[in-house]
């Protein structure tokens, strides 16, 4: 029979990921397999960068938490997996796609985001969105857009007003 300071220990890590499933908008099962060290420091370092973090559990152990949230990745915890996770939805999902582009070995399995399951290709279509930042700029973009028109025609209009007086 197993030891029980070494379940608790068990236990400890299923707790610990099932809080990151809880707390996190975004959590990506993706696969690492043939990534150099440097490679996958890389990485770390990339997703370190978007407040994003990069674990490596065992499968039984993301399965085990998995379910106790209710949470069914069936078919998808076999083989070398890692998870990223974040607080921001968008941001490991980009930070992987845009790394697995340089290196085949990273692909991207399955998602929970904003607490919906999300497939490859939803993963897929979510990392062509604008970053936070990128999205806010448009917005600017946008609204200084309507204020440069307001003045244009308030100057016209206060130009038209002093045409007719004289």
């Amino acid at each position: 029979m197993a030891n029980q300071k070494i379940l608790d220990q068990k236990q400890k890590i299923i707790d610990e990921i099932a809080n990151n499933v809880e707390e996190s908008n975004s959590f990506v099962l993706f696969y690492h397999s043939g990534l150099s060290v440097a490679d996958e420091t890389e990485l770390r370092k990339k997703l370190k960068e978007s407040d994003s973090k990069f674990k490596i559990y065992k499968n039984t152990f993301l399965k085990r938490a998995l379910d106790s949230l209710n949470i069914n990745f069936d078919g998808y915890l076999e083989g070398p997996n890692a998870v990223a996770f974040s607080k921001d939805a968008i941001a490991p999902i980009k930070v992987l796609s845009d790394f697995a582009k340089d290196h085949p070995e990273v692909e991207l399995r399955i998602g929970l985001v904003d607490g919906e399951v999300s497939d490859k290709d939803k993963l897929k279509q979510l990392s062509t969105i604008p970053s936070r930042e990128g999205l806010l700029t448009m917005l600017a973009g946008g609204m200084i857009g309507i204020v440069k028109d307001l003045s244009i025609c308030l100057s016209m209009y206060a130009d038209n007003l002093e045409s007719k007086e004289n």
